[in-house]
């Protein structure tokens, strides 16, 4: 199995290359990454500039291809030219894994997330994929090579049912900042639909010019429901939520039919 290992954080973070050495033996990975930051970046893509690529070596275990570009530039370009320059015209990944990702992406985050823009776009384009966040309490502290651990163990649960084109799954690793944490439950959930209650610094420049510093540790909701990926990922539980990328509000058509075709 051919895997393209991608994620928002850029190519050098902590989180893919953990989630690059525990997914050692499930197949061959290709990575395919941002080269700088691109956090919240949703499913942006370029089209104003060209996308700079270079091959780097990120440790001693872990190579690939940075892309000066956004998640989703990474899986489109990696889909639709890089990968057939790679493995021969026709070829398609078999997964695309994007993460892991330094902070959770539950409820409304789902929808600014690179990392699920990522995945989606892998969706989007015939390609199953399935993303990875870790939510973080105490960054200085998070022991990423144990989440990553924790990480792959949801992901082979995951696989153990073939993923069928098209489909995208979320992940989310609870916070941890012990090599020994043990494997925590899984549980299969809703994305909780409630707005996240942020706020902005405001603050003044040099030169007298005002700006604002958007801040929020991002897991201030405010609504919480029950049985939600928010309230299971706070009680400790490893959470999975199936997502679709097809926008259309089924249940309204009918009425939107009656009002604009009559």
């Amino acid at each position: 199995m051919k895997i393209l290992v991608t994620n928002d954080d850029g190519i050098r973070a902590p989180g893919i290359i953990a989630l690059h050495k525990a997914l050692e033996g499930l197949g061959e990975l290709v990575v395919f990454a941002p080269e700088t930051v691109q956090s919240a970046t949703s499913h942006g893509i370029t089209y104003t500039k060209p996308l700079m690529t270079q091959q780097i070596d990120v440790t001693d275990s872990m190579s690939g291809t940075a892309v000066d570009g956004r998640p989703a530039d990474c899986v489109k370009l990696a889909m639709e030219a890089l990968w057939e320059e790679r493995f021969g015209e026709g070829t398609k990944p078999d997964l695309t894994i994007s993460g892991m990702n330094s902070g959770s992406n539950v409820g409304i985050n789902i929808i600014y997330s690179g990392t699920v823009g990522a995945a989606i776009e892998s969706a989007f384009l015939g390609v199953p994929s399935i993303a990875v966040s870790l939510h973080l309490k105490n960054r200085e502290a998070t022991c990423y090579d144990r989440a990553a651990e924790i990480a792959r163990g949801v992901i082979d649960k995951v696989l153990e049912n073939d993923l069928v084109p098209h489909e995208v799954i979320n992940i989310n690793v609870p916070a941890c900042e012990s090599p020994d944490m043990p494997m925590p439950e899984i549980k299969v959930v809703d994305m909780n639909a409630s707005s996240v209650l942020g706020h902005y610094d405001k603050r003044v420049a040099p030169d007298g010019r005002t700006y604002y510093w958007a801040a929020g540790n991002g897991m201030a909701f405010a609504h919480t429901a029950e049985g939600s990926d928010v309230e299971a990922l706070k009680q400790g539980y490893a959470t999975v939520t199936p997502l679709d990328y097809v926008l259309t509000h089924d249940e309204r058509m009918d009425k939107w039919r009656e009002r604009v075709q009559s």
